[in-house]
């Protein structure tokens, strides 16, 4: 389980900072009485990416001088968007926490799509039923949870929070979430989170490459299209969270109170689930200027962050926890702009370095030597060399699937305007706006010692040539084949390709 007794701490107020839309908000809340109170409200410029600028805009300072002599810092927290993620559910006997956690790690081994070693895990347990621990686990690629500490590590945030989990404590405290079991749907501009809550808390999460710019679509053809592709999305993610009918969880699709939030509600209940709007309560939130439905909508992400910090726990899932420690950062800060400590430790190194040097200098090299020739000394070198041989042998031959993944998908994505056989990215007179279209994959199947082999549909002879062209000018695909048959139901074609990928195929 995570569990940090700083985060028992309770702030005054909390600055909470998200980036969604490809854009920063933040708010500073605090909770008096029983009540939440925005103090402060700011959304930055679109598409901007630097968290300090947004930051300093806020009126946080950068500078861990000033925050350490004046004492002027605030609390801030962050949201890290769940878009990498993968959650996972999985039911355990009932045992004790400590082994828990072992039958955790090796479920996980199981479930991963990478080594353990290139992932980040965190887990918590979500209750007792017929005997068994219902456990949910939340899992990302290390590099990318790294790369985002390196971008708001000189904020110093008490917390990194995951926006999933602010959308589902968005909802239950102003959007009158009081449902234990339900499926909660966040829309953005371009993108859908789609969060399952069960006895009240984030159980599974999904993000789906469609959002209101998407839906709202002039025209009432082109609209049905959408929303039917919409409603067939939302039962694919309900199977996946486990309910092949649809109608067995309530839905709530968030609204700022558009009309567009209605026509999505309908056209999921003629797809048969059981969905329903849920706008904000103004009363529930206090602010030192008047605020509306559609601003509360806007900012619900930071301030669902905001009310986890004022509301802290030890059972949020951290997938931070081993990256990411403020109370490390500080003390790093101490020692760096500590004069005094770092004109020790820059003698004691001043002290040490002149002392390996005299002996080194004084050492005779006939006792270095016999040293370097004895054959323990050898026997230690040989085996260090082996040993190395031997990681870089079986990292060669580890199958990188995320990897094979992208490079399929960089070969799939067809430009409307490539020239029949010509180079990548061409284009020809027919094709405006150099448009592109995508094969469609319907599985893969990677082993070690067999070709690759995945199936698929797409919409024509030529698209697919070019697909099966592209897959060959890959450096790591040698020996393509294929085969197709048309679909007299669908006119897609449907085929079956396979090749080696480097040398993890032979």
């Amino acid at each position: 389980m995570n569990k940090n007794s700083d985060n028992n701490q309770v702030p005054q107020s909390v600055v909470a900072i998200a980036r969604t839309d490809e854009t920063f908000r933040a708010v500073e809340l605090r909770k008096q009485n029983g009540a939440y109170e925005i103090l402060f409200k700011k959304t930055g410029a679109e598409n901007e990416t630097d968290w300090q600028h947004f930051a300093s805009e806020c009126g946080l300072s950068m500078d861990p001088v000033t925050r350490e002599q004046y004492g002027d810092g605030k609390t801030v927290v962050v949201g890290y968007d769940s878009t990498a993620m993968a959650f996972y559910r999985v039911k355990l006997p009932a045992v004790e926490e400590n082994e828990v956690e072992a039958m955790v790690g090796l479920q996980a081994e199981t479930l991963l799509p990478l080594p353990s070693e290139q992932m980040e895990l965190t887990w918590r347990t979500n209750g007792m039923r017929n005997g068994q621990v219902s456990v949910t686990m939340a899992a990302a690629r290390r590099e990318y949870l790294k790369k985002f500490v390196e971008t708001i590590w000189n904020l110093e945030p008490s917390r990194i929070l995951l926006n999933s989990e602010a959308i589902v404590k968005v909802w239950k405290t102003l959007f009158s979430g009081n449902e234990k079991n339900a499926v909660v749907i966040s829309m953005g501009q371009r993108n859908t989170n789609v969060c399952l809550v069960e006895d009240g808390r984030l159980s599974n999460a999904v993000v789906l490459d469609m959002g209101v710019d998407d839906i709202s679509v002039e025209g009432t053809h082109e609209r049905s299209e959408t929303d039917e592709r919409f409603a067939i999305d939302m039962k694919s993610v309900l199977e996946l969270f486990g309910y092949n009918q649809p109608n067995d969880i309530p839905v709530f699709i968030m609204s700022n109170g558009d009309a567009s939030y209605v026509s999505i509600v309908s056209s999921l209940r003629l797809a048969g689930l059981n969905a329903r709007v849920a706008s904000p309560d103004i009363g529930r939130l206090r602010s030192n200027n008047e605020h509306n439905i559609e601003e509360i909508y806007r900012y619900r992400i930071p301030i669902g962050l905001g009310m986890m910090a004022l509301e802290p726990g030890d059972d949020d899932l951290d997938i931070f926890r081993h990256l990411y420690n403020p109370a490390d950062k500080r003390k790093k800060k101490y020692w760096f702009y500590s004069l005094k400590l770092t004109g020790s430790i820059a003698a004691v190194t001043l002290i040490l370095f002149a002392l390996i040097s005299y002996i080194l200098l004084n050492a005779k090299a006939s006792a270095i030597e016999r040293h370097l020739n004895s054959s323990e000394t050898k026997s230690d070198i040989n085996q260090l060399v082996e040993r190395q041989k031997l990681i870089k042998t079986v990292a060669a031959q580890r199958p990188d699937l995320l990897e094979l993944i992208n490079e399929i998908n960089e070969c799939g994505q067809i430009d409307q305007g490539q020239q029949r056989g010509g180079p990548r990215g061409g284009q020809r007179g027919g094709a405006p706006g150099g448009q592109r279209s995508s094969i469609q994959l319907d599985s893969i199947h990677f082993k070690k010692g067999q070709m690759v082999t995945i199936t698929g549909q797409a919409t024509s002879n030529d698209q697919l040539y070019r697909f099966e062209k592209n897959l060959e000018e890959s450096k790591n695909i040698r020996d393509v084949n294929r085969t197709a048959v048309a679909d007299a139901r669908s006119r897609q074609l449907k085929f079956t390709i396979t090749f080696h990928y480097k040398n993890f195929t032979k």
